[in-house]
């Protein structure tokens, strides 16, 4: 559905417009089976995350709070009010690193977005169709805005540049678009309620460069702050109408001297409804630092050619120049991990974990799967004798197509002095490359397993699966609950 709105209506105007007309409209077909997918991907994360600390330190605080049971915790029978679901129900969402990507933006929205439209949406009694309607319209509107601060001269986000975490900044004023949708507000209430969670998005990512677990959070925090946000418009608070263009609005107060009016504003608001972001998500196949994941490829390519892990003498890794500072520096903690989180961000270890690998094997999913990432296996001596013969250095070419895709070249100088070279341009879950819904199924499974008996997990991917034609979102909770039994 294409809507048009008026020429003087602020941004802010324009995308409640947009979302009060997609509410009152229909989506299309193609829209709710690319929101369900991400659905799907999000839940599996979820219930591979419940033993993390950051999700239960959260879940015991909110349990602390109490309040009125209105929405269902991933991983739990129980209910709790639908701000505090969306908080614990994010903060799971995010904790493995392995949800979806938007580039060149680099946010990850589901991981904001739905934990509030899940809430939102059992809290009201929505339609499938609605959640996954407010799902797909509160997406768009995170990757609009982060995209409104990408700066091509930069090359990054101006958003990363300033330290600040975009997913969570945007992600709070998409939640609270998608969570405004459900609760009925009209356009005004929906404007407001972005108006509001724009003075709640916060995030800092220091935590990526020196520790800590708090990033992990972000995400449930901006779910929080969406829920919260598009309560507070229904009971009558309402936001500045320039809230995201004016002289103290969120652009310039976040992105300061970077910040183009001009630019910011096409960005997020021309061609809604027509050019949706939402098509060019990425699903991460592998749980580790996306920036790792072409290496990944490239190594079990390499495999594939019949290359012995044992007889090769050295390795190099060629990706964009500006990646190397997360995943290859400072090269020797990246050759030997101090644990398995650690390992996550380490070109040299993800590529010796994806020759390694063993693909279609039981409980691996995709490829490298979370049994890669443990602090067992990060101290592995054949993991890290591989990673120690690795060399990470810049490759022009692959940093001329960042961060439009991650890309690595990998090559391979065998014992006999041969070279074999793999060349990964395109990501595997990307939009050029996606997952179809048998993979992401299959990335579902090996997710949710070990979090409930087998005949529970099928059953919640084919409730999600069919999530469409649901009157009501009783069979979804119904089935999440099932799992629950079983942890």
């Amino acid at each position: 559905m294409t809507t048009h709105a008026t020429t003087t209506a602020t941004p802010a105007q324009r995308l409640a417009e947009f979302a009060a007309g997609i509410r009152d409209g229909e989506l299309r077909a193609d829209l709710r089976e690319k929101a369900a997918g991400h659905l799907l991907d999000l839940l599996g994360n979820s219930l591979a995350a419940l033993h993390e600390r950051p999700g239960t330190a959260v879940r015991e605080l909110v349990d602390e709070w109490g309040g009125t049971p209105a929405a269902t915790v991933i991983g739990s029978a129980t209910r709790l009010p639908a701000p505090s679901a969306a908080l614990v129900n994010g903060t799971l969402a995010h904790s493995l690193d392995f949800d979806d990507t938007h580039l060149p933006s680099v946010l990850h929205p589901s991981a904001s977005v739905l934990p509030a439209a899940l809430a939102t949406a059992e809290a009201v009694g929505a339609t499938g169709a609605g959640l996954l309607d407010a799902a797909a319209v509160g997406i768009e509107v995170t990757c609009r805005l982060g995209m409104a601060q990408y700066d091509e001269e930069l090359g990054n986000s101006v958003f990363f540049e300033r330290g600040l975490h975009a997913t969570a900044i945007c992600g709070a004023i998409g939640a609270a678009v998608a969570a405004a949708m459900l609760r009925g507000l009209d356009t005004d209430g929906i404007r407001s309620a972005i108006g509001i969670a724009a003075s709640m998005g916060s995030g800092i990512i220091e935590a990526n460069r020196t520790g800590g677990t708090v990033k992990r959070v972000h995400c449930g925090w901006a779910a929080h702050a969406g829920v919260v946000a598009a309560d507070m418009a229904r009971l009558g608070l309402t936001g500045p109408p320039t809230v995201l263009e004016g002289r103290f609005g969120f652009f310039q107060a976040f992105c300061g001297e970077r910040f183009d009016r001009d630019a910011a504003v096409a960005a997020t608001t021309d061609g809604l409804g027509e050019r949706w972001e939402l098509s060019r998500l990425f699903i991460k196949p592998y749980p580790c630092n996306h920036f790792t994941h072409a290496g990944v490829d490239a190594a079990m390519r390499l495999r594939r050619r019949g290359v012995d892990p044992g007889q090769i003498a050295r390795l190099t890794l060629g990706v964009p120049a500006p990646v190397l500072r997360t995943i290859a520096e400072p090269a020797a903690e990246k050759e030997r991990p101090r644990s398995g989180y650690h390992a996550a961000f380490s070109g040299p270890y993800t590529v010796a974990a994806g020759l390694l690998a063993e693909p279609g094997a039981p409980g691996r999913g995709l490829g490298v799967f979370h049994q890669d990432f443990t602090d067992e296996a990060a101290a592995d001596p054949r993991r890290l004798d591989l990673a120690g013969r690795v060399t990470c250095v810049a490759d022009e070419e692959c940093t001329a197509v960042f961060p439009h895709q991650f890309p690595a070249v990998l090559t391979a100088e065998l014992d006999d002095g041969s070279t074999v070279t793999e060349r990964v341009m395109v990501n595997r879950g990307s939009p050029q490359d996606p997952l179809d819904a048998t993979e992401l199924t299959a990335k579902f499974l090996a997710n949710a397993l070990g979090a409930g008996d087998e005949s529970a997990v099928r059953a919640l991917a084919e409730e999600v699966w069919n999530i469409t034609a649901a009157k009501d979102t009783t069979g979804l909770t119904r089935a999440l609950s099932a799992v629950a039994a079983g942890t």
